[in-house]
């Protein structure tokens, strides 16, 4: 299937308090900074929000709280990937009955499935919900690629809305978008390769450096829809050193820090995650002073 969301999406990050525990205000604060700034998606507990690290308790109620408060205004995804097709096919379960628009399932990690045991996974998945489900392809993280013949067969599936793609490959996703063009949708998941990715019929983009600077992704994705690649290209190139700051670290650990300085009240990444070198801490301060990002 085709336009469940395009434009811009977020890969939110999950806000803990200085105890540890959840941070549902400061998450309502990010929901709103998103809305307000023209975010068209928000996915939630996707592999930025650090589910693995949190209770399925948590979980819950962090889905609540996002129905809630989203009230509509905004496309909701939540994340139910898992290296186990059983878990996902739960996950997938529990997030429609709580008020999902749709899903996202990274690929299984650590467990390195064959392609055909990628395609089970995502036909199991889609099987359990009439939701649209966006399959997350990560391959430095996960260990596992999804090739285009295999995400031209998962294109069949009537409920799959898409690939985030996130590769690092652009002759890969070139000849993905070949295979699956009208038939599922492809965005970019990888924010170094946001105007390439649009500039080949990408429908949208799923950002992590959108945590600060959703207005400014925003725009890069409307300057292309709108065919000006000079004025994508010249904010791009102003957003570059932000996204490379975003990853000089582990994702989430930079962006934590980077929406701390602009107040939003990230606070730390759960452990084994830990908090910002300095010398990193300096590059993102450096990179939102140059931008004029203003506190929330």
């Amino acid at each position: 299937m085709t336009g469940f969301f395009t434009g811009t999406g977020t890969a939110m990050i999950t806000p803990f308090a200085a105890d540890g525990s959840v941070n549902f205000e400061a998450f309502g604060r990010m929901i709103e900074y998103q809305i307000e700034n023209g975010t068209d998606m928000l996915l939630v507990l996707g592999t930025t929000g650090e589910p693995p690290t949190m209770t399925e308790e948590e979980k819950r109620a962090l889905m609540r709280y996002t129905v809630e408060k989203v009230r509509g205004r905004a496309k909701i995804v939540f994340g139910c990937g898992s290296n186990s097709t059983a878990h996902a096919v739960e996950g997938a379960r529990i997030a429609e009955e709580l008020g999902a628009d749709g899903l996202l399932a990274v690929t299984p990690y650590y467990n390195k499935c064959t392609q055909r045991g990628i395609v089970e996974y995502y036909k199991a998945i889609c099987a359990a919900t009439r939701l649209p489900v966006i399959a997350y392809n990560v391959p430095p993280r996960t260990g596992v690629n999804i090739l285009p013949p295999a995400a031209e067969e998962l294109s069949s599936i009537p409920n799959m809305a898409g690939i985030k793609e996130a590769c690092g490959n652009m002759e890969q996703i070139c000849e993905t978008m070949r295979r699956v063009r009208g038939k599922m949708d492809v965005y970019s998941g990888d924010d170094n390769l946001n105007l390439p990715i649009l500039a080949i019929g990408g429908a949208g983009l799923i950002s992590v450096v959108s945590n600060i600077v959703p207005r400014e992704c925003r725009k890069v994705y409307e300057y292309v829809q709108a065919g000006d690649l000079k004025k994508a290209n010249e904010l791009e190139d102003k957003l570059l050193p932000l996204i490379d700051a975003c990853f000089t670290e582990v994702n989430p650990i930079p962006v934590k820090y980077g929406c701390n300085l602009i107040g939003l009240d990230a606070g730390l990444p759960r452990p084994p995650l830990t908090e910002l070198e300095d010398a990193h801490k300096k590059i993102m301060e450096e990179c939102i002073a140059r931008l004029g990002v203003k506190r929330v």
